[in-house]
């Protein structure tokens, strides 16, 4: 009995120690699993914690644009070159970009403030994937880059302006320049209403004060109806001492265009009367007693009393033959304007853009500006008109008068200005 009981005990013992290390073997099975999910978290923690950190920076990389845009305005001495150098570019991308403006004729000349455009993308090797430069204030030319990232395809662009045609009168009180800018007619238009009307009238002598003028002339305006330009004049009238001087815009033949009288007679001469306009006549052609150096001499041109600063025009189409210094005659632009006649222009306060020796230049195109280089006593211009070599008296110069409209041509013109004084009459209308 007594046996059995001491066997029984062990068997006990031998149970309740394999209880205990059952459960001590589960207890450290369950402390180590805890502790492998708790080391996987902390290492997921910080795995999510660099994938957080990578993937912040990369939304904060995206916030920046991938396309930035660089815009210009051209000043003066400004050239191509420096213009693109502001680019942050490398010097192969430069050179590609400057070949490509320098092939486009209507981007010979660059003007001041013209207005460049380039679009940078900020993710690819070649930078500048499209740029656009303004021609004239109506026109542009976009440059887009090509798929094989090498060369720019070109493209001209009409901007979105609105034409209008507009109306303007006024009575002639103290200059006709003046009184024309005090009505809003640009100084572009009034220095080409000068120019027309410059083969005929003397501005200096033949404008009393209370005539007046009429003009029709184009105007365009952008999307927030600003005037950006203006383009031709359609009509013209000066009434001079109730003499009416009416000009009419015709294309007489395909693509060129002329002014005629009501006569259908062209207005254009080879030489324009008078080169400046909103100036006086100071001094005639022929002897006079010199004001500096103080003897009696000839004087070999016309003098024009003017504000420092008026324009001063080409009184013809011809080729500079001189453009700097004429010693007494300070600054001076010497033209040649066929085989018969030359003109000088002198003591100019500067030249205009682009005028130099062996520059072609147009009828009415500024030239340089009035000044008092060289011995003079007050800012003028001295106009002198050279024939087959003799200098000659410009005032008396009589020129033979431009094309004249016959047969269909003549009928063509008469519709024409038909359409303008019926134009005319309606514009006027608007305005009462």
């Amino acid at each position: 009995m007594r046996f059995l009981k001491i066997h029984s005990f062990k068997e006990y013992s031998i149970f309740f120690w394999l209880i205990l290390i059952t459960v001590l073997g589960i207890s450290i099975s369950t402390i180590y699993k805890s502790n492998k999910v708790e080391q996987t978290k902390k290492i997921n923690s910080s795995f999510d914690n660099i994938y957080f950190k990578k993937t912040i920076k990369e939304i904060t990389n995206n916030l920046n644009p991938r396309f930035t845009y660089f815009e210009y305005l051209s000043k003066s001495g400004d050239n191509y070159q420096n213009i693109i150098d502001k680019l942050n570019i490398n010097k192969k991308e430069k050179k590609e970009i400057l070949a490509h403006i320098l092939d486009e004729k209507s981007l010979k000349i660059l003007r001041v403030n013209q207005k460049f455009l380039f679009k940078i993308d900020n993710l690819s090797k070649i930078k500048v994937v499209e740029f656009k430069i303004e021609t004239d204030k109506k026109n542009e030319i976009l440059f887009t880059l090509k798929n094989d990232n090498k060369k720019f395809n070109s493209k001209k662009i009409k901007k979105n302006f609105k034409k209008d045609l507009v109306y303007k009168e006024t009575m002639i009180s103290t200059s006709l320049y003046n009184d024309a800018i005090n009505i809003g007619i640009s100084p572009n238009i009034i220095i080409e209403f000068a120019r027309l009307y410059g083969f005929q009238i003397d501005f200096q002598r033949d404008i009393w004060k209370e005539d007046s003028f009429q003009i029709i002339y184009e105007e365009f305006r952008n999307d927030e109806n600003k005037i950006v330009d203006t383009g031709e004049i359609i009509f013209a009238n000066l009434n001079l001492q109730d003499k009416d001087y009416q000009l009419y815009k015709h294309e007489y033949e395909k693509n060129k265009i002329d002014y005629f009288d009501e006569n259908g007679k062209s207005v254009k001469k080879t030489l324009m009367k008078t080169p400046i306009n909103g100036a006086r006549l100071s001094s005639s052609f022929g002897k006079r007693k010199h004001p500096i150096l103080g003897y009696t001499k000839m004087h070999t041109g016309t003098d024009f009393a003017a504000p420092t600063g008026t324009p001063i025009m080409a009184s013809g189409d011809g080729k500079i033959i001189k453009a700097g210094w004429c010693g007494g005659g300070g600054n001076c632009v010497k033209i040649r304007h066929n085989s018969t006649y030359q003109t000088v222009y002198a003591h100019m306060s500067k030249f205009g853009r682009g005028i130099k020796k062996g520059a072609k230049v147009q009828q009415g195109q500024i030239i340089g500006y009035v000044g008092s280089t060289g011995l003079s006593t007050g800012p003028h211009l001295h106009y002198e008109v050279i024939e087959n070599g003799k200098k000659i008296n410009s005032q008396k110069l009589k020129l033979p008068s431009g094309k004249i409209l016959k047969g269909e041509g003549r009928k063509k013109f008469e519709v024409s200005k038909i359409k303008i004084d019926v134009l005319k009459s309606n514009l006027i209308s608007k305005l009462n």
